[in-house]
């Protein structure tokens, strides 16, 4: 007997709850959203009419691919973030709420610039950072710098589904490597970088471990590489009392800290997430001296 799309979205969420899914009635909504091309409004309206054999079967590929592990995002193709909706697939991470500490604390800063303020997303992903800070700061100029070349393109589909290409581009940049002469001069750099220890990596959730991208997970030995790295080789990207801020992992804000101090940045300081875990670490450039504005 067919289904209506109402009875495929109970058993949906029945199944997803069943299996652990803290969010089963979202994702149950998305992936038949996804399944049968509709909105969440069409969805809602047609809750009571009976299911094509076609929409049915292609929702039960998505929900059988869910309750193996597969990440609802890569089901759908798209996440939220910061009020935008971006395209993402397995050749960047999913985004997260705790990344959005990293986007309210670089909106804070841009506020008191004044317009045209410079700004580098790096390791940028799918670009949700950057891309959040240009729809938040319109007077922002942000460079998507990104190193995997699948990622870079998922970038650039997120600046044009954005409508953000007056204000944001992309560039392929390796982050351990000294920026090169044209990223120069930003007044705010941003960076979310790989910081899982290489052996954690193994031991993380499998929708994690088994579907997201292990180049952007794995932050070598001790989960540091990258920060040692961006804050020493891109110090010299900043302009003065320029800020670099990094998104950390849950129990490394102390060893940020100390690699920033290590480098020379002033007014360090830590931001607690929502979950009440130290996510985000920043400090500055120095400064010019007056006797050298004045020469």
């Amino acid at each position: 007997m067919p289904a209506t799309y109402n009875d495929l979205y109970l058993d949906a969420r029945r199944a997803l709850k069943a299996a652990g899914v803290e969010q089963a009635q979202l994702e149950a909504r998305e992936l038949l959203c996804r399944a049968s091309g509709k909105t969440r409004e069409d969805l809602l309206r047609d809750l009571p009419l009976y299911a094509p054999d076609g929409v049915t079967a292609r929702f039960q590929g998505l929900m059988a691919r869910r309750m193996a592990g597969e990440p609802v995002a890569y089901l759908i193709g798209e996440w939220e973030f910061y009020g935008l909706t971006l395209d993402v697939c397995r050749d960047v991470l999913i985004p997260r709420p705790d990344t959005e500490t990293l986007v309210e604390r670089g909106i804070l800063f841009l506020r008191d610039l004044p317009e045209g303020a410079r700004v580098l997303d790096l390791c940028a992903g799918s670009g949700c950072v950057g891309l959040a800070i240009a729809d938040n700061c319109p007077g922002a100029h942000v460079i998507l710098a990104e190193w995997s070349d699948d990622a870079l393109r998922i970038c650039r589909q997120n600046i044009l589904r954005c409508a953000l290409s007056q204000q944001a581009s992309a560039a392929q940049v390796d982050a351990l490597e000294p920026p090169p002469r044209l990223l120069r001069d930003f007044d705010l750099i941003l960076c979310n970088p790989p910081y899982i220890p290489t052996l954690e990596v193994a031991h993380l959730d499998p929708s994690v471990r088994d579907y997201e991208p292990r180049l952007a997970l794995d932050g070598g030995e001790d989960g540091l590489k990258f920060y040692r790295a961006v804050a020493k080789k891109w110090k010299c990207a900043l302009a003065p009392g320029g800020k670099l801020i990094f998104e950390v992992g849950y129990n490394q804000a102390p060893a940020v800290k100390r690699i920033l101090g290590q480098n020379g940045y002033q007014d360090i300081r830590t931001t607690m997430d929502p979950g009440m875990h130290w996510r985000v670490v920043e400090g500055s450039a120095e400064r010019r001296a007056a006797s050298e504005l004045g020469a």
